[in-house]
């Protein structure tokens, strides 16, 4: 019987970019991302906690085609998580540092998100979670 890997860290998610140095500002400037070493045009990685976020351009190996012909891009709905204390509050300092989003502040019986986009067009969901009453 084997036993279970252990949980490595960090956690690491590629988002295809259109443009790689604007990509490193936008998370690091909003959303207090460490640049990591090795910075080019074409792929960067930035890092906060446990989680390190892959850049790649279209140059970058990630964004060569497939053998089908079908090229890899940016946007999309697949996300990942920040969670907020106070989303009112987070949405008006980003949008005061000119972050776009796709929606409204959209509350559930979870709590509440609202879907920030990078300048390439990914996502980065904020959510409040529902205080247990």
């Amino acid at each position: 019987m084997s036993e279970t890997p252990a949980i490595m860290n960090p956690v690491n998610i590629r988002y295809m970019v259109g443009d790689v140095l604007a990509c490193v500002d936008w998370y690091v400037r909003h959303f207090g991302f460490r640049q990591l070493p090795n910075i080019s045009p074409v792929f960067a990685a930035v890092e906060r906690g446990p989680i390190r976020l892959l850049l790649s351009g279209k140059g970058s190996s990630a964004g060569y085609p497939m053998p089908d012909g079908r090229q890899p891009e940016p946007g999309g709905w697949n996300r990942f998580q920040i969670i907020v204390g106070d989303i009112v509050t987070e949405v008006e300092r980003l949008r005061a540092e000119g972050v776009a989003f796709r929606n409204d502040i959209v509350r559930g019986p979870g709590g509440a998100q609202i879907l920030a986009e990078d300048p390439s067009g990914n996502v980065v969901e904020l959510f409040q979670p529902a205080t247990l009453g």
